[in-house]
């Protein structure tokens, strides 16, 4: 690779990183064929992008990017690749659910909305974080929930509140 094109590869990398605020990096080393292509089929559908990235170029683009990655470059050992989301735990799930038949791929480390994940321990971790969606619905939930409490009152002692105003209307006049 020219001095060129890892140049370029490095630019590539930085931009996708700053247009990314949900990164998992991975070690799918121990994978064949078979089942590298199967990550790829299940991060295809999860609507995750999945490359082998080198680590001294990821590196570079880590430190040419205005995020604060952390102690993340210190996982760039060994095969590394990368996993670009929307959806906050959508390959930690992913990761998670392959592993149900076979050991791999080890999850290297996470950058999730400024925050820095470091080491396989977190995987169980990630995989229960909930999206920005999530949380906005279980807000709006909370917010509902009194509302249809004080609605429901009204309605079930609507009479009872109707049969009090009358009386007490008769009583003034």
């Amino acid at each position: 690779m020219t001095r060129e094109e890892k140049s370029q590869v490095i630019k590539e990398l930085t931009a996708q990183l700053a247009d990314n605020n949900i990164i998992y990096l991975a070690d799918i080393s121990g994978l064949n064929a078979g089942s590298t292509s199967d990550l790829r089929r299940a991060c295809f559908k999860a609507n995750i992008k999945l490359a082998v990235v080198k680590n001294t170029l990821l590196e570079k683009a880590m430190e040419a990017s205005d995020k604060d990655f952390g102690e993340l470059p210190s996982t760039l050992k060994g095969n590394t690749s990368i996993m670009y989301s929307e959806v906050g735990n959508a390959p930690a799930k992913v990761i998670q659910n392959f592993r149900k038949k076979s050991t791999m791929p080890l999850l290297k480390g996470a950058f999730i909305e400024e925050a820095v994940y470091i080491g396989d321990e977190n995987l169980d971790a990630l995989v229960n974080i909930k999206s920005k969606e999530e949380v906005i619905g279980d807000i709006i939930g909370l917010l509902q929930s009194p509302a249809k409490n004080v609605i429901s009152a009204l309605k079930s002692s609507g009479g009872k509140l109707a049969g009090i105003l009358k009386t007490l209307s008769e009583k003034e006049g």
